[in-house]
């Protein structure tokens, strides 16, 4: 399993509710949810996102509310793995069970800018930053969590 494209970056502790506005809790629709996803600090994020792009971001990422409307909004929108220095333990796990590959690699973040092209091979945790030619090496996904992950979730890895 393998991401590439070009890397949207936000800083520390981007909570839930910057991922996805409380307003728009009111529904369960992923395409709805990914339409304001990112817009109280990117109102030009949910235009400019195509499928397959990565968003970066710092320390804390998805702390906040306990919620799995932030990462399907994320997941939804296009995006196609988030790269971060540290994960809401909460988020991360929310991540896994709807099927959002999730990296945690400080080096890379600090390394990563806005716009550069991420490959990222999730079977062996190595994110290549094309634009600058560096190389990073994250904790790969154990089986049992790409098996989630490739099967677009928990729930749908289950009735396998």
């Amino acid at each position: 399993m393998n991401a590439r494209g070009p890397v949207f970056k936000y800083g520390d502790n981007i909570d839930t509710d910057v991922i996805i506005p409380a307003r728009y809790l009111n529904t369960q629709s992923a395409a709805e949810l990914a339409s304001h996803c990112m817009e109280d600090i990117d109102k030009s994020f949910v235009a400019r996102v195509k499928a397959g792009d990565i968003m970066v971001g710092g320390e804390n990422f998805g702390c906040g509310s306990s919620r799995e409307h932030a990462p399907v909004a994320i997941k939804a929108s296009g995006i196609s793995c988030v790269i971060a220095k540290s994960f809401a333990r909460i988020f991360y796990r929310n991540s896994i069970n709807i099927g959002l590959p999730i990296m945690e690699c400080p080096e890379a973040v600090d390394a990563i800018e806005a716009g550069d092209t991420v490959q990222v091979d999730f079977n062996t945790g190595v994110i290549t930053d094309e634009t600058n030619g560096k190389v990073f090496h994250a904790e790969p996904f154990p089986p049992f969590i790409q098996n989630i992950i490739s099967a677009g979730g928990l729930m749908k890895a289950i009735q396998k």
